[in-house]
C-alpha cells in the first residue's frame, strides 16, 4: 500500500501547535530500522535506502502529505505545576492513514529546537534513542500498549549531556500523542472552551462510538480511567517501573509513553526507584498506582468546567476497582490459578514478602514457578531461596491451592508460560547494546531486538540470566 498522511491535528486544532520543520543532524545516517513494524505500516523498502543522507528518518526530507508541527502542552512534574512544556525536541511529521481507517502519528524525536524547548537543545542522544527503541518494542511484545520505534538515525553532531554524546533521532509511532498535559495547558490558561475542544477532538477520532451519547464526556472520562488503571496493572504485573510519571508523560489512550529512566525489576524491591533524579521516591515501583490516580485527578480538574464534579469524583472512585480487578486477573495467571479463591491475595503477598526479604529475581521467580508439579514437594524454584524452610512452607500452601483446581500440570504450565516472560529488557542488556552501537557495532542491538520479540520463549543465553555485578550498579536519569 502507498503511504497516505492526514493533517487532523493541524486542521482541527489550530491553537494547539506551532508549524515548523526538523533541523537535520550533521552526517546523519540510518542506524536501525524496525522491519516488522515497517511491514505492518506498509513502508516501502526504498525509503530506508535514500540516495543521499538520512531522508525522512533524519528530518532531511518530508513525505507527501506530511505537515510538521510541534505540539504545546503543560504538566505537573514530580507533583509540582511546571507550566508550559510542549514538544521541546520532538516534531509530529504527520498522521498516517491506515486502510482500516485508523491513523498513526509519525513523531520524530531529537528533531531540533522548537518554541517549547525552554533551556534544552532540542536534541536526543544515541543512548536514549536506543533505550526507547528497545523499551517500546519490549513492551509491545509483552502485550502492554505503548508507542513504538520505527527507526534510529545517528550522526556526527555532538550533544552535551553529562559528557559529549552523538546526536540521534528516533521515529516514534503512536495512535496518538495526546497527553493529560494537553488538557492542563488550556485549563490553567483559563481557556475551558479549548479544553472542551480537545475533548471533542479525541472523542471524534478515538472514541467515535460516544459522539452521539448524551453523557459522552462522562463515558469518555470513564474509559480513560479504565485504560489508565489497566495500564498500571500491567506495569506492576510484569515488574516495570516508568520512572517519570509526570502528567505530561501520561497518555490519554492509556499508552506507555516517553521512556526515560525506566527499569524492569531485577531483584524484587517494592520500593525500587529507577530514576536517580527521583530523590524522594515519588515514582518508585510500588507508588505507581497511587501516582496514576493523582494524575487522573489533575486531568479531572481540567474537565470540571463541562463535567459536573460529582460525576468526575464518582468516576475517579472506579479507578481502584479497575486496577485491582485487572491486577488480580494478571497475577492469578502468573500463579497458574484458573479460579478465584478468598486466600489468593494472602498467598501472593506471602510470596512477595519472601521475595523481598531474599532479593529474589522477579522475572526468574515467576518463570520457574511455572515448572511446579502439583503432586511433587520439590521445585526448581527452591534453589533460588536461602531460607529453604520459609520457601517450603509457602510452597506447600501453593501446591495445596493448585490441587483445589481440576487442571493438569501440562495445561497449567502452558498457561503460565504465556503469562510469565522468560526475559525482559534489563538495564544491563540495554547498556551492552548501547556500548556496542556507540562504537558503530549494531549486531548486539539487532540480536537483542530479535530476542525481545519472543519474550515468552525459553532461552539458554544470558538474556535470561540475573544481571552481572556491573549491571546492578547502573543508574539512569531523565536524560537516559
Amino acid at each position: 500500500m502507498s503511504l497516505t498522511f492526514t493533517t487532523h491535528w493541524r486542521d482541527e486544532l489550530p491553537d494547539f501547535y506551532t508549524a515548523l520543520s526538523p533541523t537535520p543532524l550533521e552526517n546523519a545516517r540510518l542506524l536501525w530500522r524496525n522491519e516488522p513494524l515497517a511491514r505492518e505500516l506498509g513502508v516501502p523498502e526504498t525509503l530506508f535506502h535514500p540516495d543521499n543522507g538520512a531522508g525522512v528518518w533524519g528530518g532531511e526530507t518530508l513525505l507527501p502529505g506530511m505537515s510538521p508541527l510541534a505540539q504545546v502542552y503543560s504538566g505537573h512534574q514530580f507533583g509540582v505545576w511546571a507550566g508550559q512544556l510542549g514538544d521541546g525536541r520532538g516534531i509530529l511529521l504527520g498522521e498516517q492513514q491506515l486502510p482500516d481507517g485508523s491513523t498513526r502519528d509519525w513523531h520524530l524525536k531529537g528533531a531540533g529546537l522548537t518554541p517549547w524547548s525552554r533551556m534544552g537543545d532540542g536534541r536526543a542522544v544515541l543512548r536514549s534513542t536506543i533505550r526507547e527503541s528497545l523499551a517500546s518494542e519490549a513492551m509491545h511484545y509483552l502485550g502492554i500498549p505503548g508507542t513504538r520505534a520505527l527507526s534510529i538515525v545517528t550522526s556526527d553532531t555532538p550533544v552535551i549531556r553529562e559528557t559529549p554524546e552523538r546526536g540521534a533521532m528516533l521515529m516514534r509511532i503512536a495512535e496518538s500523542h495526546v497527553r493529560f498535559g494537553h488538557f492542563e495547558h488550556f485549563y490553567y490558561r483559563r481557556e475551558p472552551q479549548k479544553v472542551q475542544q480537545l475533548a471533542d477532538y479525541v472523542i471524534r477520532h478515538h472514541w467515535p462510538q460516544l459522539q452521539d451519547e448524551s453523557d459522552k464526556y462522562v463515558e469518555w472520562f470513564r474509559d480513560v480511567v479504565r485504560r489508565t488503571a489497566a495500564l498500571i496493572a500491567r506495569w506492576q504485573a510484569v515488574g516495570f517501573a516508568h520512572g517519570v510519571m509526570n502528567t505530561d508523560n501520561m497518555s490519554i489512550l492509556g499508552l506507555t509513553i516517553d521512556y526515560g529512566p525506566f527499569g524492569f525489576l531485577d531483584d524484587y524491591q517494592p520500593g525500587f526507584i529507577c530514576n536517580h533524579s527521583d530523590y524522594q521516591g515519588r515514582y518508585s515501583f510500588d507508588n505507581q498506582p497511587a501516582v496514576a490516580l493523582w494524575n487522573l485527578q489533575r486531568l479531572a480538574q481540567t474537565l470540571s468546567p463541562f463535567i459536573n464534579v460529582e460525576s468526575l469524583n464518582a468516576t475517579l472512585d472506579e479507578y481502584q476497582h479497575h486496577l485491582l480487578t485487572e491486577y488480580g486477573v494478571l497475577m492469578r495467571r502468573k500463579l497458574g490459578l484458573f479460579t478465584q479463591e478468598k486466600g489468593d491475595n494472602e498467598l501472593l503477598n506471602h510470596l512477595f514478602a519472601l521475595m523481598a526479604r531474599e532479593g529474589s529475581d522477579y522475572t526468574r521467580t515467576f518463570r520457574l514457578l511455572g515448572l511446579t508439579e502439583q503432586h511433587r514437594a520439590d521445585s526448581p524454584l527452591r534453589d533460588e531461596f536461602i531460607d529453604r524452610a520459609a520457601f517450603d512452607s509457602w510452597f506447600s500452601a501453593y501446591r495445596a491451592r493448585l490441587q483445589q483446581e481440576t487442571v493438569e500440570d501440562d495445561m497449567r504450565r502452558q498457561h503460565m508460560q504465556g503469562a510469565n516472560p522468560a526475559m525482559v529488557l534489563r538495564n544491563w542488556l540495554a547498556q551492552r547494546a548501547i556500548d556496542a552501537a556507540e562504537k558503530g557495532e549494531t549486531d548486539e542491538l539487532e540480536r537483542l531486538h530479535a530476542a525481545l520479540r519472543e519474550p515468552f520463549s525459553d532461552r539458554s543465553d544470558d538474556y535470561v540470566a540475573r544481571p552481572p555485578d556491573w549491571g546492578r550498579r547502573l543508574e539512569v536519569s531523565c536524560s537516559s
